[in-house]
């Protein structure tokens, strides 16, 4: 089994602000469907949660969720998924992370076949030895079963492995598999949230998350 350390990166709010592609795909989904349509400002709370889940919410029920995200895909596959930006100094910081003998991966609730594109425009792929996602059915959309998916393909020691992200979702997830979660706060959950999910501790930039990384295993 593997004895180095694995890092597992969020994406949305972590390592890209995807604001602009996934508030406006769910904008495009929203008038698609007839329905009232929120701000980019008020569909924020939508960036990290499971897409479904925010769609009930903001739809008062499950019965038109999955129509809303085929309605956002349309959109978000072809214009949203760019519509997105890597956040400053995340290129150096992963860079750095990969001069040490670690493993580092991607686990997000997006679909694995946006999530890989994503990374791939950006230049991100040579960082990371594998981008985990969900599928497009939703399986694997929690992040709890992301990660536990994650760890039997990799064979990663849990205790030598971190998460980082954004979203309650991520500590959670990362709890429930032994991993332990840092929260970020640069992206769009707040410090509240990540805290009582139970973060182990937060950082406020992505060279804050290089230091803590480098005090967590050197």
């Amino acid at each position: 089994m593997p004895t180095e350390p694995a890092i597992f990166f969020d994406l949305d709010g972590t390592l890209t602000d995807p604001k602009p592609g996934i508030t406006g795909s769910i904008q495009y989904a929203l008038r698609k469907l007839d329905r009232p349509v929120p701000s980019q400002d008020e569909l924020t709370w939508c960036i990290g949660p499971p897409l479904r889940a925010s769609f009930v919410m903001l739809l008062g029920g499950d019965e038109l969720a999955d129509r809303a995200i085929e309605f956002y895909r349309e959109r978000f596959g072809d214009v949203g998924l760019f519509e997105n930006a890597v956040y400053p100094d995340i290129e150096q910081v992963l860079a750095q992370l990969r001069r040490a003998p670690r493993r580092m991966f991607v686990a997000t609730s997006k679909p694995h076949v946006f999530a890989r594109r994503i990374i791939a425009h950006f230049g991100l792929s040579g960082y990371f030895d594998h981008v985990f996602g969900s599928e497009l059915d939703g399986t694997r959309v929690n992040k709890a079963d992301l990660l536990a998916y994650a760890l039997e393909q990799t064979g990663v020691d849990p205790a030598q492995a971190l998460m980082i992200g954004d979203r309650s979702h991520d500590v959670i997830g990362a709890k429930k598999n032994g991993i332990r979660a840092v929260g970020v706060t640069y992206g769009y959950g707040t410090a509240a949230e990540l805290i009582e999910a139970g973060a182990s501790h937060l950082c406020a930039s992505p060279r804050a998350v290089l230091d803590h990384i480098h005090s967590s295993f050197g």
